[in-house]
C-alpha cells in the first residue's frame, strides 16, 4: 500500500498559488486515473486507486503547516511504511518548474515537510519537490511569494512541471525511488 500526499492550502483564495503545486499535481494524478470525486476524511480529501497495489492520494485540509496530522492519520490507520509515503511539495530553492526527487531529507525550511517529519518521527520518505522560484528580499517577501499565483510567463513551465511530476510519481508507483531519481533529476533540456 502506498500514500501520495500533495501539499497545499484549502480554499479558493489559495487555488493555483505557488504553495499549492502539490495540490495541482494531485489533481493531475486524479484526472489521469479517472478519479475526480474526492472523498473527505477528518484532515484530508482523498482518493483510492489501484496501480496495481492500493494507493491513497490525499490533499491535507489542515493547511500547510499542519499537514503532518493528515499524513499521520493515514499512515497509522493503514500501517503504511514511511518509505511508501511520497510527498509532493513546492521548493523555493529550485527554479520555477524544475523537479527534484529525493529518497529522504531535511525539511529545508518547508513547514509542511517539517510537520510531516514531526508526525512520522522520520525524514525517510520520498519527496517530489517542484521549483517555484525564490524572490529576492526580506522574509515577508517569501510569504507573499509562496501565496501568490504564478506569473503569465511561468504558466507553461508550471504546466510542464505538473505533468512531469505526475509522471515521476507514477514511475515511483511502478519501481524504486533510485530509478525515479536518475530519470527525473536531470536538468530540463
Amino acid at each position: 500500500m502506498k500514500l501520495i500526499v500533495g501539499l497545499g492550502n484549502v480554499g479558493k483564495e489559495y487555488e493555483n498559488t505557488r504553495h499549492n503545486i502539490g495540490f495541482m499535481v494531485a489533481d493531475e494524478l486524479a484526472r489521469r486515473w479517472g478519479e475526480t470525486r474526492w472523498k473527505e476524511a477528518d484532515n484530508a480529501f482523498y482518493l483510492e486507486y489501484r496501480a496495481p497495489q492500493k494507493v491513497f492520494l490525499i490533499k491535507p485540509t489542515t493547511y500547510m503547516n499542519l499537514s503532518g496530522f493528515a499524513v499521520a492519520d493515514f499512515v497509522n490507520f493503514y500501517h503504511i511504511a514511511a518509505e511508501d509515503v511520497a510527498v509532493i511539495s513546492d521548493d523555493l530553492n529550485l527554479p520555477c518548474g524544475q523537479l527534484r526527487v529525493r529518497r529522504k531529507g531535511s525539511a529545508g525550511g518547508h513547514n509542511g515537510l517539517k510537520s510531516i517529519q514531526e508526525h512520522l518521527g522520520t525524514n525517510e520518505f520520498p519527496r517530489f519537490k517542484v521549483g517555484i522560484g525564490h524572490p529576492s528580499g526580506e522574509r515577508s517577501d517569501i510569504v507573499r511569494h509562496v501565496l501568490q499565483r504564478f506569473y503569465k510567463d511561468e504558466e507553461q513551465a508550471v504546466a510542464d512541471a505538473v505533468r512531469r511530476t505526475a509522471d515521476a510519481v507514477e514511475s515511483w508507483l511502478q519501481g524504486d525511488i533510485e530509478a525515479v531519481m536518475q530519470e527525473y533529476n536531470r536538468k530540463k533540456e
